[in-house]
């Protein structure tokens, strides 16, 4: 999946990020245009949460092409409550 060559938003390049996989420790690589990746190791899908371009930018739907970008969105919601779930059990522990 590449970026539209007229992207609007930085950077112009995907780039790529590493995360250690919660389930055995191997490291994940992801690519900043993927929405999940498999563990090679285990199978655990790690989740892109960097997903920031395509949640502010007027073009991310043209960019990206409509079924990644309704992943993505899909992704960025669920992202968004499972940390409002976060926050809620933190708070609750504190009182």
């Amino acid at each position: 999946m590449a970026i539209l060559e007229g992207c609007q938003g930085k950077p112009r390049t995907p780039t790529i990020h590493e995360k250690i996989c919660p389930q055995c420790g191997n490291a994940i690589e992801i690519f900043s245009t993927d929405t999940e990746v498999a563990c090679d190791n285990c199978g655990f899908v790690a989740y892109n949460d960097t997903l920031t371009c395509v949640q502010w930018c007027k073009y991310a739907r043209k960019c990206v092409g409509d079924e990644m970008y309704e992943q993505m969105m899909e992704i960025a919601a669920l992202q968004k409550r499972r940390a409002a779930e976060e926050r809620q059990k933190k708070q609750e522990v504190a009182v």
